[in-house]
């Protein structure tokens, strides 16, 4: 999606009849899913069945003309087939190969299975997330499936298509879910590398000091604080009345927690909105799902549009199979 966003044509190759396991899953639109059809806009598809020697022929052909195949198949399959990464790179020396893969391929779990929430625990991500003596909270976001398996290689094939440009051979890509994640948490490592304890929710961007927090409204709502230079606090405290806790900025004294806590249940969601909208404090409100849409800044950054359409299972197989000579 992140390339074809950028103007590449990508071509989505699916086993025939069934395709893609998310193109069923609920919610449905107009009979496909409607979670599919929004990682899958401005994409081209086409079933062939790779077992098969003429499946095998088609993907060589289009294999021709490509800059780059990523695919998502366990470690070895690719060979298995007869389109492993040797195969491919002599019909094609500059294409690059993007392997995604839970684990990598190589290492104890390379053929393990897993989903988001395991690699998540592996990277120990999982164990940072959630309140202090609390258990464990799955993250709303799919950082590992996002970050490592998403954006990750896409920047890695990026890479790669400038060093073809440059004169360079194509490459094969190894990317792992779990590496990805892994390298997010660069700073928790500097920490605990340091001797600084790293427990869940008590790290210093998770609740430890009163000056990154989220407090909860009057209404129920919650309101976020990231006043973490301290010009940003100091305003927060003159703006809600409270200068006798600027010095106490970086306290980890739950007095003063439970001071800004009675603080911002006085008001509001919306009220704070309009004392502190106006204030250079690092102060947000925090949105419902449904919020955002309607958020000013969202708006005028255009961050929705309508425009793209995913395709429906094989929607282009005889286009493309014309355009390879089939």
């Amino acid at each position: 999606m992140l390339l074809a966003d950028q103007g590449a044509d990508v071509i989505k190759v699916e086993e025939p009849g069934s395709g893609d396991y998310m193109r069923w899953t609920p919610p449905l639109v107009d009979g496909q899913s409607a979670l599919f059809d929004a990682l899958n806009r401005d994409k081209r598809s086409i079933e062939l069945d790779l077992k098969s020697e003429r499946g095998k022929d088609a993907l060589l052909r289009l294999v021709t003309t490509a800059d780059v195949l990523v695919e998502g198949n366990r470690p070895g399959v690719m060979d298995r087939l007869g389109l492993g990464w040797e195969v491919l790179h002599e019909r094609n020396p500059k294409l690059v190969m993007c392997s995604i893969t839970g684990y990598g391929q190589d290492g104890p779990f390379a053929s393990r299975a897993g989903h988001d929430l395991n690699y998540m625990s592996i990277a120990g991500a999982l164990g940072l997330n959630g309140q202090r003596g609390g258990p464990p909270v799955p993250l709303s976001v799919q950082v590992a499936d996002i970050g490592g398996g998403g954006l990750q290689p896409a920047v890695e094939i990026l890479a790669a298509l400038v060093a073809v440009q440059r004169g360079g051979e194509g490459r094969r890509i190894d990317v792992a879910m779990t590496d990805g994640a892994v390298r997010w948490l660069a700073l928790a490592f500097a920490a605990l590398e340091q001797g600084e304890p790293v427990a869940r929710g008590d790290q210093r961007l998770a609740g430890r000091y009163p000056c990154y927090r989220v407090y909860e409204c009057a209404d129920g709502r919650y309101y976020s604080v990231a006043a973490l230079e301290p010009k940003f606090w100091s305003a927060l405290c003159d703006a809600v009345e409270r200068p006798d806790l600027v010095d106490a900025q970086l306290s980890e004294d739950m007095d003063v927690q439970r001071s800004m806590e009675e603080v911002f249940r006085s008001r509001t969601r919306d009220e704070w909105e309009g004392v502190l909208s106006t204030v250079d404090a690092c102060c947000e409100p925090v949105l419902d799902l449904d919020e955002v849409a309607r958020h000013p800044q969202v708006v005028a950054r255009r961050l929705f549009r309508h425009g793209g359409r995913a395709p429906r299972l094989g929607e282009h197989t005889q286009e493309l199979l014309r355009e390879i000579g089939l």
